[in-house]
């Protein structure tokens, strides 16, 4: 038994952090929430550009949307919590609905090696996405503890789980699963039953750091000090308001940038933003608000990116 899990539920590191605010918060923000208008549809401006080829130490990241990257190394081909259906609910005829077409068509994707599935909020472990994955691609699945036999039990074939800390090797490296500061669910009766978290990559000479869905805490400055500094760091920015309600579950932009000086990254890229309304932030405000987190805190900001929808960045080696 580790020191998250009670035998029955996983908890957060803080003890001081309930994971995941109770039904009458959720009624009060349901009941007070004034959330700025989001359009209804908006067509991506960017078209992405996989490379033919990476050298040794290479890497590139194409942005799909919400919270999945394509992930490319010499001879590793990685998504994150990828998410191509066009709602995040448990049923498509209602709930948060995609106002943008995914940046890069799945018909497009190449040979997916490694599938990060960060926890069971329908906005990131997506089944149908995750069904099309096995039935095209038959990747190795990873995820947090408790979530293998639901995977398995839908038709996924290869699913590793591992507990914060665990790792399991790659061919080339390694992938460590990090601690995060949210909660996990996704009914009325399975309320923490499974852990959340995020994810380390190392391959080659290189380390990437998937932060998954997290409120800012101490946990940053722990992956530093287990990992060194990270090369490259995917870090959510959005879904943060109000921040009475969110502000433990969710980072907002300076959150965010914090986080990317705990890490020490060389380079940190904004995601989870900009696709699925969950919050009560403008579809801009994110991003708007990342570069005057950037300003206040003296940070370049070349050294946090904000990738358009199906931009890919090249980072040589």
């Amino acid at each position: 038994m580790t020191n998250h899990f009670d035998g029955r539920v996983f908890r957060n590191l803080d003890p001081r952090v309930k994971a995941a605010k109770g039904l009458r918060d959720f009624l009060r923000w349901q009941r007070t929430k004034t959330p700025t208008q989001w359009p209804r549809w908006r067509e991506n401006t960017a078209s992405p550009r996989l490379p033919a080829r990476l050298e040794a130490h290479e890497l590139a990241f194409t942005f799909v949307n919400h919270i999945t990257f394509l992930v490319q190394a010499r001879g590793l081909n990685v998504l994150t919590d990828p998410v191509w259906s066009a709602r995040v609910s448990p049923v498509q005829w209602a709930g948060p609905q995609r106002v943008r077409p995914p940046g890069l068509p799945f018909e497009e994707l190449p040979r997916i090696d490694l599938v990060l599935v960060s926890h069971n909020h329908y906005d990131h472990l997506d089944l149908d996405t995750l069904r099309r994955l096995e039935r095209t691609h038959q990747p190795q699945f990873v995820t947090c503890l408790g979530n293998r036999a639901f995977l398995e039990q839908h038709g996924l074939g290869r699913v590793k789980e591992l507990d914060w800390w665990d790792t399991m090797p790659l061919t080339s490296g390694r992938v460590l699963c990090t601690p995060a500061q949210h909660w996990s669910g996704r009914g009325l009766r399975d309320r923490n039953r499974t852990l959340w978290g995020g994810f380390v990559i190392e391959t080659g000479r290189r380390t990437i750091y998937f932060a998954g869905d997290t409120g800012y805490s101490a946990q940053f400055a722990e992956v530093r000090r287990r990992c060194g500094e990270v090369d490259v760091a995917l870090l959510p920015i959005g879904a943060y308001e109000p921040r009475w309600f969110m502000q433990e579950q969710h980072m907002n932009p300076d959150d965010a940038v914090r986080a990317h000086l705990d890490l020490g990254a060389k380079l940190s890229i904004a995601t989870h933003f900009g696709c699925f309304q969950l919050s009560d932030e403008g579809i801009d405000d994110p991003v708007r608000e990342l570069a005057l987190a950037l300003c206040a805190h003296a940070v370049n900001p070349s050294r946090f990116r904000v990738l358009e929808t199906g931009e890919t960045l090249l980072l040589p080696s």
